[in-house]
């Protein structure tokens, strides 16, 4: 298990006490407005400390039912923020912007009734790439923000696949763009909600199409075009666009399908028609 971790404005709040008692006693507190996720032992939560905001992710055990459920149906379970506090790390040891970690905890060897918290900053003047997208199909944004924003889906999604990491739920609503940033050659993309994260030495072909199909099937209503579409190619593949059409297109094609299947059973219709370049 990681070591326990505090940051000084945390450690200051908890004080002589232990800090996994002071989460669930902030978790009790919070007001119903506050509380983003209540469900299976984990619960998110938004709360203010000497006048700054974070976030709270506290996980109080799945229970072996549960455990089991996932398990028959060959899903890895969630049982505590040991997944995303690593996926973080993992993060930023390559550069690329998630979330900040305040403090981290985990306790009880038990995987059904183990405890845990992580405290991270919230993510002040950002805004979901969901959202930020969502008028794009009725009203096209300034072809160079385009460029630049698959550009660095692009470049996110690649060096965090070739660093052996997948994120199980990548989605444009995972990535928070800093709107400081949105007029710059590269703009900052935090990748978020690591929970299901999975971090190995490579990630195996299955792992690279969901993602891939996931990123893709989300961004269906964003009016994209042909030339979007190559340009993620072109930045994500190490050959470029050559390789994409050539020795990889069999991929592509497995990804492309994913997505779509993904579309009609989330929406009951046929994806939107790509427009030509």
């Amino acid at each position: 298990m990681p070591e326990p971790y505090l940051r000084d404005d945390i450690a200051m709040a908890v004080g002589e006490g232990d800090a996994l008692s002071w989460a669930i006693e902030v978790a009790a507190e919070a007001s119903p407005k506050t509380i983003y996720r209540d469900k299976e032992g984990r619960r998110t939560l938004q709360f203010d400390l000497a006048g700054r905001s974070y976030f709270l992710k506290l996980h109080t055990g799945v229970g072996w039912l549960e455990i089991a459920k996932n398990l028959l149906t060959l899903r890895l379970p969630v049982v505590s923020a040991v997944n995303e506090y690593r996926a973080v790390r993992a993060l930023e040891a390559i550069g690329l912007d998630t979330l900040s970690i305040a403090a981290f905890e985990v306790k009880r060897a038990n995987p059904a009734r183990r405890l845990s918290m992580l405290v991270t900053d919230d993510l002040v003047g950002t805004v979901s790439l969901e959202d930020f997208c969502a008028g794009w199909a009725t009203e096209s944004p300034d072809p160079g923000l385009r460029h630049r924003l698959v550009r660095t889906l692009a470049n996110i999604s690649r060096r965090m696949h070739a660093a052996g990491i997948n994120h199980r739920d990548y989605y444009l609503c995972h990535f928070h763009l800093d709107l400081g940033t949105v007029d710059d050659r590269e703009p900052r993309c935090h990748v978020i909600d690591l929970h299901r994260a999975q971090c190995r030495s490579a990630v195996p072909r299955r792992w690279l199409v969901k993602d891939l199909a996931g990123l893709y099937f989300s961004a269906m209503n964003c009016g994209l075009s042909q030339r979007d579409l190559l340009r993620f190619l072109h930045y994500y593949e190490a050959g470029g666009l050559r390789a994409a059409l050539g020795e990889s297109a069999a991929f592509w094609q497995e990804v492309a399908e994913r997505a779509h299947k993904l579309y009609r059973r989330e929406h009951g219709t046929e994806p939107p028609a790509i427009a030509r370049a």
